[in-house]
């Protein structure tokens, strides 16, 4: 479902693509850790692709962050999630982000980041 290439490997792949704009990325198992990363996203960058994983179907705590914050934050999903079991149905990220793009396996992240140039 999730392919066999490390996220570390792909993101030098983004890097190499989109060699014209600065790109970082965090990646945590503590939600609090995310939520403060996300309120930090204004001083710190111009927009936001978030993979939250089960956190998007359980997390309103991540999903208010998103609503307070000015940047964009795109939603991310390596697989189609409304083809998997019913609650991955729900987000609690959808209605802040300004877009969702899921089921194009990483190159989900290709398009949410052309989607802010």
């Amino acid at each position: 479902m999730y392919g066999n290439q490390s996220f570390e490997e792909f993101f030098s792949t983004l890097q190499e693509k989109f060699k014209h704009i600065e790109l970082a990325y965090f990646q945590s198992n503590i939600e609090g850790e995310l939520i403060t990363k996300i309120q930090d996203a204004d001083d710190d960058f111009d927009g936001v692709v978030l993979n939250a994983g089960a956190y998007t179907h359980t997390s309103i705590g991540i999903g208010d962050a998103i609503k307070a914050v000015g940047v964009p934050v795109v939603e991310v999903h390596i697989s189609n999630t409304f083809g998997r079991e019913e609650f991955r149905h729900q987000s609690y990220i959808s209605p802040n982000a300004k877009g969702v793009i899921l089921g194009f396996g990483l190159q989900s992240y290709v398009l949410a980041i052309q989607s802010f140039l």
